[in-house]
């Protein structure tokens, strides 16, 4: 979600154009602190999160909060010195393991813990930490993280958090980098004034009425999640919820709102239960049955938040009201909805290990919009639909962002993520085959952080073709293939140009009308026509321009 609003900038016409991704390389000056936050640092890689315990009391009036986070971990190396981050100007106040304080330092927006007591391999520790400050405010949130300190219509307190790409450690301390999530889950806490409500992830499990005019909610989430995946809300929520007979039984699905919202809300949020049914179809059970489904109102767009889907798109249907493919399809369903809980498979379930490879979570998640039409709609709808997003392709540098430097790839993760799996739903030809490979994507690597060559390999074993330098052309490269066709009399040229040198892609062309397997190199080939007067005619389905001649 985070660069969503790269979607409506590429709507305007971007000129220029890279021959090579290599010419895209030393664009970036990367600081210390971009390899503190980005890499797996050996004060990081020495111990496994196991459990979170987190607690934020909320000053509104102030912008202020503070809290404790018990962090729960297992040690796989014996060492002494382990790093949490937390950015400024929030800052850590004191750190304690069983009881006895420890010393720390910090360097920017990471802090070095010292352990005393003898860190052995295999033993389950925990560590407490204290914190407090003034969190970074979002200015354009979800796309500039932070809190997001609103109001709602009637003047009352409207709060929330976001914070993909920027992470985690923006308002509270943890291990902040996507490879490590805590495998037993959390515990969020939130004390807030008693005339608002506080929503979390996962299941509510208590609300303790404090004698100052405050109320505690605590939240359990029992499955694995990623750092940016926690949110907390706060407004005048009411709450409604419905039973979804899924494939894994009886799915929760709750819907928290602004109570003047109430009746809008339980009319267009029939979109949810639609979703689910598309969804499991097509990626199998929804990840987090245990801790339920939530949408919750925001003062932003919304958020992929696990289990806990952030919505701000206003009750109306595409995205505020805008088809983003141009087709009028994407009018047929609330984007917010669809595309953010799409990420429940791909983001919060299947995560990336380094956010440089974050088109895992938006192309397939961007692929999901249109598959939600497919199954609904039809597979047309979902090919035009899907076809019509290129529209919105930049092409301005690579979808993979540079390694262990919190850095993403071009905001063309999107629809150029979502096309290039369309040609290879293409590729496959056998829609049954296609939902098969989809499904046991997510069985396979379920509740798993990946990197990009694991879906390469998953999905060049599944195919059964070899899509090493198509992988390289769409993800590492700027170009868009192009198909060379050149019928001269009875005989056919074919080849690839605009390509990486091993770029391969068997595609499908029809000649008079008889649809023929052609397997094209960058090095020309040549096939006999039945005619001079022969027609052909090509699949807009794979995501390659053509020139026929």
């Amino acid at each position: 979600m985070k660069r969503l609003q790269i979607i409506l900038i590429l709507l305007v016409v971007v000129s220029g154009h890279f021959t090579s991704a290599q010419l895209l390389k030393g664009k970036h000056q990367f600081t210390k602190q971009d390899s503190l936050r980005g890499s797996i640092t050996p004060e990081r890689e020495w111990w496994d999160l196991h459990r979170y315990d987190l607690f934020v009391e909320v000053a509104i009036d102030d912008k202020f909060i503070k809290g404790t986070n018990t962090v729960t971990y297992t040690v796989l190396e014996s060492q002494q010195r382990m790093q949490i981050d937390l950015q400024e100007p929030m800052k850590i106040t004191s750190v304690s393991q069983e009881n006895e304080t420890l010393d720390y330092e910090r360097d920017g927006n990471v802090y070095y813990i010292t352990l005393k007591k003898e860190q052995l391999k295999g033993n389950k520790e925990s560590i407490h930490i204290h914190f407090e400050g003034h969190p970074r405010e979002a200015k354009r949130a979800p796309w500039d993280g932070g809190f997001s300190w609103k109001k709602d219509k009637q003047g009352r307190p409207f709060v929330a958090t976001s914070n993909q790409g920027l992470g985690a450690s923006v308002w509270w301390p943890c291990k902040d980098h996507m490879y490590d999530e805590p495998e037993s889950g959390m515990t969020i806490a939130v004390n807030v004034p008693s005339d608002l409500k506080a929503v979390a992830n996962g299941r509510i499990v208590d609300q303790q009425n404090k004698e100052n005019n405050t109320s505690t909610y605590v939240w359990i989430v029992e499955n694995p999640i990623n750092n940016y995946g926690v949110n907390i809300n706060i407004g005048n929520y009411v709450n409604f919820s419905e039973v979804y007979d899924g494939e894994k039984g009886a799915l929760d699905m709750d819907y928290y709102v602004l109570d003047y919202n109430l009746d809008k809300a339980k009319v267009h949020f029939k979109d949810a239960p639609k979703m689910m049914k598309a969804f499991e179809h097509w990626f199998g059970p929804y990840p987090f049955y245990e801790d339920s489904f939530k949408l919750v109102e925001v003062p932003y767009l919304g958020m992929e938040h696990q289990s806990s889907v952030t919505y701000g798109n206003q009750y109306r249907n595409g995205y505020l009201g805008s088809d983003l493919s141009g087709t009028g399809w994407g009018l047929k369903f609330d984007f917010i909805i669809i595309h953010e809980a799409g990420h429940e498979w791909f983001a919060n379930s299947i995560t990336n290990k380094d956010i440089a490879d974050m088109w895992i979570h938006e192309g397939f998640t961007a692929y999901s919009e249109n598959l939600f039409l497919d199954y609904h709609y039809g597979k047309k709808a979902s090919a035009e639909y899907v076809i019509g997003t290129r529209k919105n392709v930049s092409n301005d540098r690579p979808l993979i962002g540079e390694y262990d430097v919190n850095h993403e790839g071009s905001g063309d993760m999107y629809y150029k993520g979502s096309n290039l799996i369309h040609t290879l739903r293409t590729v496959v030809n056998d829609d049954d085959k296609w939902r098969s490979i989809l499904r046991g994507m997510n069985k396979t690597f379920y509740h798993q952080t990946v990197t990009t060559q694991q879906i390469e390999d998953y999905l060049q074993q599944e195919i059964g073709v070899d899509l090493t330098g198509f992988f390289d052309q769409y993800l590492r490269d700027t170009r868009i293939p192009k198909l060379v066709l050149d019928k001269h009399k009875k005989k056919l040229t074919y080849y690839w140009k605009n390509t990486v040198g091993h770029f391969h892609l068997p595609i499908r062309i029809a000649i008079d009308g008889k649809t023929i397997l052609l397997k094209p190199s960058t090095k020309e080939q040549t096939m006999r026509l039945p005619s001079k007067k022969s027609t052909i005619d090509t699949d807009i389905n794979y995501y390659v321009d053509y020139k026929i001649k």
